[in-house]
């Protein structure tokens, strides 16, 4: 069944040009723009040729009374389009997603009270992990602020702390600055959200429009590069050590710095570990990267950081589900640590050369530094150090046991979903399970390709993640690799896909059960499952299908392309099916078996030394060479 509404990204293609976003070398800034002579306009249809000043093309949002004023200019736009999403947390969910792609500040629409308060957990999530967006609200009129009006909410009070700035604006003539701030805000320094909450009588005011306004954030003035000295002393420790490490977090594709790493790891030779967040920002199948560390990291990447003599920390804040108990971390290791936000640095772990900048500046002079250094002193031998780590590598590889109950491994689902779409495609993981499994089994070969919520955890955040993706790289296949619990969150979301034409894909991996929790409950609540059992594949007793919801029939229901697999000897068959549909998104109801785990895994509060490959088997970390 294809489509083309009015409203879909098709439709509105032949009068709303779109730029590509495929590439992050001409990354805008966001700033002056071209000048605009004076006009009088509404403060609303300020706002909307501010957006259209910033270069903005897409924002998701859902209309109410309070924001409904600027909807009427919206209509009128010809490059801003406005996607009608059916709920609030998806609008900023979909915002991260086009922002974590493109590299360009993603923008959420809501209105007052509880529309501005339901972005609070989106806005909480970029946040944690750097995503720079602008989320635009209506609030009640100027005069009536503090009298408990209809649907008021002090949503600047409740987003200061999960926001980088949070404006309120009562006067329309400063909406051309409040919103050129706001993106500058967003997007320079270390990325993060910013909140603009406008009156509605600011936006029904009277005003005169004018581009380029005068940015005025006094004391705001990131730092970009890094100081001669500490690069210099950075290389020194490098040329000193035996088994340094590179330790890269986020903040390296936040910087669009890939490139100029892969160039400084070649020189050095040593090991890279990337984090969670870092999936993709150095190749998998590079012979330096030895895997992602943490809770559920590759054997040989927790050994390379508790072993090390030098952690190169590059974009990272030692988060502790990467350094497990921190007093016990890297016990022997000197640190680098270079980030562009001041705060981090020996926030954590006490840092020996601290670097303050932008990793796009900063690695590229470390690189000239660390060549300079070996040519005069010739480079660390790292021979022996390689020996151990590639014991690590062969002895405990990534893998997994088949069930026992003869289900499908969930493992093996990813796995191949990874292999049929490949490096070009966009992976978005919910949260759990499902997420660990995909970014451990599936090869990220490049930036921006792996998208999750990684430092709050938020359920729900595949979905709409997926779909802003997919609006920000439509011409890539975006999968959203989700759980039966996530995915019941914010599957609303799937008719936003369905009415627009934004085929993304769905692949629910239903253990019929809150999985991650469940684990935590066979491991450590002498498997007392409290409240876990969703009854999406099986009833608690496993003895009879029952299927609330169905997951086909939802899909049908959404417009969506529903498909189920149940038999292992289906898994490639049904992939396939799914990535011949191009119109319209896809459900995949992937039922596996609820018993499978996360290996391997640091239980929380202990040492990562004390890391297990399976349930109560540890490494042998003095086996002979």
């Amino acid at each position: 069944m294809s489509r083309t509404p009015a409203t879909s990204p098709a439709a509105l293609a032949a009068k709303k040009p779109r730029p590509s976003h495929t590439t992050s070398a001409d990354r805008r800034l966001y700033g002056p723009g071209r000048p605009v002579e004076p006009v009088e306009v509404t403060g609303s249809e300020s706002i909307i040729r501010s957006l259209e000043a910033l270069g903005v093309t897409d924002v998701f949002g859902i209309p109410g009374g309070a924001i409904l004023p600027t909807y009427d200019p919206l209509m009128d736009s010809s490059t801003v389009n406005h996607i009608l999403v059916r709920h609030e947390q998806g609008a900023g969910h979909a915002a991260q997603g086009y922002a974590m792609v493109t590299g360009e500040v993603g923008v959420c629409f809501a209105t007052s009270g509880p529309g501005a308060t339901n972005l609070v957990t989106p806005l909480a999530d970029a946040h944690m992990d750097s995503v720079p967006m602008v989320a635009i609200t209506g609030q009640v009129n100027a005069q009536v602020i503090g009298t408990d009006a209809f649907q008021e909410a002090d949503i600047v009070g409740i987003s200061t702390p999960i926001t980088k700035h949070s404006f309120l604006v009562t006067d329309a003539d400063t909406i051309p600055q409040v919103m050129a701030e706001a993106f500058h805000l967003a997007s320079s320094g270390r990325p993060g959200p910013v909140l603009v909450d406008i009156t509605k009588s600011a936006q029904t005011a009277k005003t005169t429009f004018s581009w380029p306004p005068t940015i005025e954030l006094n004391g705001y003035r990131p730092v970009t590069r890094g100081h001669a000295k500490q690069v210099r002393e950075a290389a020194k420790l490098i040329r000193e050590a035996r088994r340094p490490v590179f330790y890269l977090g986020g903040g390296v594709i936040k910087a669009d710095a890939s490139e100029e790493f892969r160039a400084l790891a070649e020189s050095v030779g040593a090991p890279v570990v990337n984090t969670l967040m870092a999936r993709g920002a150095f190749p998998d199948s590079h012979e330096l990267n030895v895997g992602m560390p943490g809770m559920h990291g590759t054997v040989a990447a927790v050994a390379a950081l508790q072993r090390s003599d030098l952690l190169i920390t590059l974009g990272a804040r030692f988060d502790d589900r990467v350094t497990g108990q921190l007093a016990t971390f890297a016990p022997d290791a000197k640190v680098i640590h270079a980030d562009v936000d001041p705060a981090e640095i020996s926030k954590n772990r006490l840092a020996d050369v601290p670097i303050v900048g932008s990793l796009k500046e900063i690695i590229p002079e470390l690189d000239a530094a660390v060549a300079d250094l070996f040519e005069k002193e010739g480079a660390p031998d790292l021979d022996g150090w390689w020996r151990q780590l590639r014991r690590f590598q062969e002895t405990y590889p990534l893998g997994w046991t088949e069930p026992e109950d003869g289900a499908i491994a969930p493992q093996n689902v990813i796995e191949r979903i990874g292999k049929a779409a490949g490096s070009e495609a966009v992976y978005v993981a919910g949260v759990g399970q499902h997420q660990m499994w995909a970014s451990q089994f599936i090869d990220y070969e490049r930036p921006r390709q792996w998208l999750n919520s990684g430092g709050l955890g938020t359920m729900g955040y595949s979905v709409p993640a997926a779909m802003g993706a997919q609006v920000g790289n439509p011409d890539r296949v975006v999968w959203a690799i989700d759980g039966d619990g996530c995915f019941q969150m914010t599957n609303q979301e799937l008719a936003t896909c369905a009415i627009n034409n934004i085929p993304i894909k769905v692949a629910v991996i239903n253990n019929s059960s809150l999985g991650m929790v469940r684990q935590w409950q066979t491991l450590f609540y002498e498997s007392r499952y409290s409240n876990t059992d969703l009854n999406t594949a099986l009833n608690p007793s496993g003895e009879e299908v029952v299927r609330i919801p169905d997951f086909l029939k939802l899909a049908e229901a959404y417009g969506c392309v529903g498909l189920r697999c149940e038999r292992e000897e289906d898994i490639d068959d049904v992939i396939a099916q799914a990535m011949e549909v191009t119109d319209r998104p896809v459900v995949v109801d992937f039922v596996v078996s609820r018993d499978s785990m996360v290996w391997p895994m640091v239980p929380a509060g202990v040492s990562n030394s004390d890391i297990q490959v399976a349930r109560n088997m540890t490494p042998d970390w003095d086996e002979e060479e």
